[in-house]
């Protein structure tokens, strides 16, 4: 592979050391992070191989996630929707800038990283769309009071289940109600 080709964080495939992440670029070298260490390489006699889809767009050639996130971002614009960064206000100081890990019993199995205003975007979206789904039921013509009562209190079993997350929030009005 030839070194314009490459891309900081883009994953690559070495024939001996395996797949590692591109942590530096040189004029005629990288730094690649291995399972076992990070080591520099030339990538014109290295028989690098990309280990993650790439596109090429009109000369443009970028690792394919890349490509994708910031297509969406632009339509997210273009469209006018809510964006994570939006949601991000309600989270409370500490948390900014923070990350969940998710480390399995097994130490040999790779962690789970994510980003704490990623995993707030989710849990308020889902905050959301309760909410949406109790207007609807409450709204709902065909369905008898009974059954609006009994859907409502799976809905607040759910709300409760999420209070673990109040934490989070940087306003009680924003929370998962009790």
């Amino acid at each position: 592979m030839k070194v314009e080709t490459l891309r900081i964080g883009m994953s690559v495939k070495h024939p001996y050391y395996g797949v590692g992440k591109i942590k530096a670029i040189t004029e005629h070298t990288v730094d690649i992070a291995f399972d076992d260490k990070t080591r520099t390489i030339s990538p014109d006699t290295a028989e690098l191989q990309p280990a993650e889809p790439t596109v090429e767009v009109s000369g443009l050639d970028l690792p394919l996630a890349h490509f994708v996130r910031d297509t969406v971002e632009r339509v997210i614009n273009r469209l006018g929707l809510e964006k994570p960064e939006s949601v991000v206000e309600e989270l409370g100081a500490r948390w900014n800038g923070g990350e969940l890990v998710m480390q399995p019993a097994d130490r040999g199995l790779q962690a789970k990283e994510v980003p704490m205003e990623v995993f707030f975007h989710k849990i308020v979206m889902m905050r959301n769309n309760l909410r949406v789904l109790e207007q609807k039921i409450n709204a709902h013509a065909v369905l008898t009071d009974g059954e609006k009562v009994e859907m409502q209190q799976y809905i607040t079993k759910c709300y409760g289940s999420m209070t673990t997350f109040n934490i989070l929030f940087k306003h009680k009005d924003g929370q998962f109600g009790e």
